[in-house]
């Protein structure tokens, strides 16, 4: 028999506040369930509530709670109720009584949880030293610089291993990455293996905490969504886990899942998703506080520049606090190393600021960096948002330089049109600013770049340079459409496009199955497509072995030589300098011997044109170490005087 208790305790008295930017701020962590075998400790931070109750359930989805708890109001806003006895494996949530809200209070799970049930309801009661998997306590990040280092590859669980062709067993799920040796019919790498094959430094990963828009007792569905829905921001999704059902479970694989990487010597960035939430009638943050957690006009109606219906305000106390915490807990916890902010430009200079701090506090060389803008207007100053023309107000964070992107591929607005790939002119100092990293360099003429009219970047590594990510086509399907293909162009022009990323002087960020020039069918935001759309079919790896060897061949490249990333603006300027060159050709010169490079002078020629082209060399005799579409070249002589350069190519050289 099911036992329910009423219980009423003694609160302090309630304050009336005339508006919610005056509730206290909660003391101390917002962790709202801190487990011991024989007490659970519960807080909740409310202020306004005439009354909150802790609801206890044996699992996450019996309909009557065993116990209805009264919880007990502190001066800072927080509400906290103690619970003896062992409560392992049992669940809770939270339900505030404001009759003042214009909004429906319901359960909640609270804005912290940790581990959640099936569908993220019910928060869950774990004892977390059985979420470590074995070897846990000495995983260590890979050995890593800081970010000029940086070699970025974004993927989703599900795309990189869902099908057929993958080899690996537990497709689309967090311990897929922890398979080594599976392999496509042909006997090539997939998963983790192809990744270390590859030589990235880092994996963004989608999501990955517990999203809305898919019901996770019905996966057999097969219903797909990147992620961008949040619901739980600190609790894994229960998609990616073999048992949904089980919350120690999905924390267990996820860090499993990033302990295969660390050993495999890789880096773990995760997407994150503070700017909106999944809808704000039902979120935590509205059935916990209403109205505080948003950005909201005079007359009550709410902001939306996520264009997902709302966006949060990261400028309040507490929701500044849940953003900093949430990333702390990522990175103690899962030992994540690093974070990509979805729509940074909704957020304040000051939050991200904070972040990026406590990030230091932990270690340097933990990255972040977000999109420089917003879907829409935010509610807020634009000259106090974390937007692409404000970051050199924001040392040490990075954002996606869509100047370079635009300028190589075409505008992300149409699909139909192309740039400097396809030969079209007008493009190259666009591309020359790209490649400084965005700062302010002499010999860019920044009247003639795409977007931006001055240096938006005070260092170089704070430019994520890309030419495609999941929210738009890939390269293959953008350059099908913006031209009709002659045999091997696509490959050639690929080459092309990654080889201006791979020796920018910004982060290089690939997008999964690039490489093996994967498509999406022409579908420009698969953000719910099916597998037979999204999935990444590993018999193209056989198929485009050469262009995965040239990217292969790009990343070493960049790796062993310090020149093509210096990370520091003076440098840049200093030592890379432009050489002459005719429209649809990039051409430019980089001083080796001052950053200690082997090469003591390396030259860069990018060739969009349709036919091959003469360069004029600086004084020296060249070696040529990529040509023709090979990297490393095939072997030939010295070059002196001037190079010749194949049509839609580029060729790089060095004293």
């Amino acid at each position: 028999m099911t036992m329910v208790a009423t219980l009423v305790g003694c609160c302090a008295k309630k304050t009336h506040y005339e508006h919610v930017d005056e509730y206290p701020v909660k003391q101390g962590s917002l962790e709202e369930m801190v487990y011991t075998p024989e007490k659970t400790s519960f807080s909740v931070w409310s202020p306004n509530a005439d009354s909150v109750y802790l609801n206890l359930y044996a699992d996450a989805t019996t309909a009557e709670p065993l116990e209805r708890l009264a919880m007990k109001r502190q001066k800072d806003g927080s509400w906290t109720k103690t619970v003896k006895g062992d409560l392992n494996g049992q669940f809770y949530t939270f339900q505030v009584v404001e009759p003042s809200s214009r909004w429906q209070l319901h359960e909640t799970p609270g804005i912290f949880a940790k581990a959640v049930g099936v569908n993220g309801r019910r928060a869950a009661i774990i004892d977390w030293a059985t979420t470590n998997p074995e070897g846990w306590e000495n995983d260590v990040r890979p050995a890593f610089a800081g970010a000029k280092d940086a070699i970025i590859y974004e993927m989703h669980h599900r795309d990189m291993t869902i099908h057929a062709t993958s080899g690996v067993q537990n497709k689309g799920k967090f311990v897929g990455w922890t398979e080594h040796g599976t392999k496509t019919a042909e006997g090539l790498a997939t998963g983790i293996d192809h990744l270390v094959e590859l030589g990235v430094t880092h994996v963004q990963i989608l999501p990955s905490y517990d999203y809305g828009s898919v019901d996770e007792t019905r996966l057999s569905d097969n219903k797909y969504n990147w992620g961008y829905d949040p619901v739980n921001y600190n609790a894994p999704d229960g998609g990616y886990s073999t048992n949904p059902y089980d919350p120690a479970t999905r924390v267990r694989e996820m860090k499993q899942m990033i302990q295969a990487l660390h050993k495999a010597g890789i880096r773990v960035i995760m997407d994150v998703v503070y700017n909106h939430t999944f809808n704000v009638e039902n979120s935590n943050f509205t059935q916990t506080c209403p109205d505080y957690f948003y950005r909201l006009h005079e007359n009550g109606d709410l902001g939306n520049a996520s264009g997902c219906g709302n966006e949060t305000a990261s400028e309040r106390a507490m929701m500044r606090k849940f953003i900093i915490e949430s990333c702390r807990y990522w990175i103690e916890e899962y030992h994540m190393d690093g974070f990509r902010f979805d729509l940074m430009g909704i957020h304040d200079v000051e939050t991200m600021n904070q972040v990026r701090a406590m990030l230091d506090s932990i270690d340097p060389s933990l990255l972040l960096y977000g999109e420089g803008w917003a879907a829409g207007g935010p509610l807020y100053p634009g000259d106090e948002l974390a937007m692409k023309a404000n970051m050199q107000k924001l040392p040490g964070i990075g954002a996606f330089c869509d100047d370079m992107r635009d300028a190589l591929r075409g505008p992300f607005s149409d699909n139909n049109k192309g740039a400097f790939l396809i030969g079209e002119k007008g493009h190259e100092e666009s591309i020359k600013f790209g490649l400084v990293g965005c700062i302010e360099h002499p010999e860019v003429d920044m009247e003639k770049v795409n977007y931006s009219k001055q240096a938006w970047t005070s260092q170089p590594t704070q430019s994520i340079n890309y030419v495609s990510c999941h929210d738009d086509m890939m390269l293959t399907d953008r350059l099908k459409a913006n031209k009709k293909l002659k045999a091997g162009e696509l490959q050639r022009l690929s080459k092309l496009a990654q080889t201006a990323v791979l020796t920018s002087q910004g982060m290089p960020f690939l997008w999964c199955g690039e490489e093996i020039a994967r498509d999406k069918k022409g579908v420009h935001n698969s953000y719910c497509s099916p597998d037979d759309i999204n999935a990444i079919d590993w018999s193209l790896k056989a198929e485009n072995l050469d262009l995965f060897n040239y990217y292969q061949g790009l990343i070493a490249l960049r790796k062993a030589h310090p020149a093509f990333h210096m990370g520091d603006a003076d440098l840049v300027r200093e030592n890379l300098h432009f050489l002459e060159a005719p429209e649809g050709v990039v051409a430019y010169q980089l001083n080796g011997e001052a950053v200690g490079d082997e090469w003591k002078s390396i030259v860069v020629i990018l060739n969009s044109q349709l036919s091959a082209i003469s360069i004029q060399l600086p004084e020296g005799e060249y070696h040529v170490a990529v040509a023709d579409g090979k990297c490393p070249a095939a072997a030939q002589g010295l070059l002196k005087g001037s190079a010749k350069v194949a049509a839609q190519s580029a060729t790089i050289l060095y004293l």
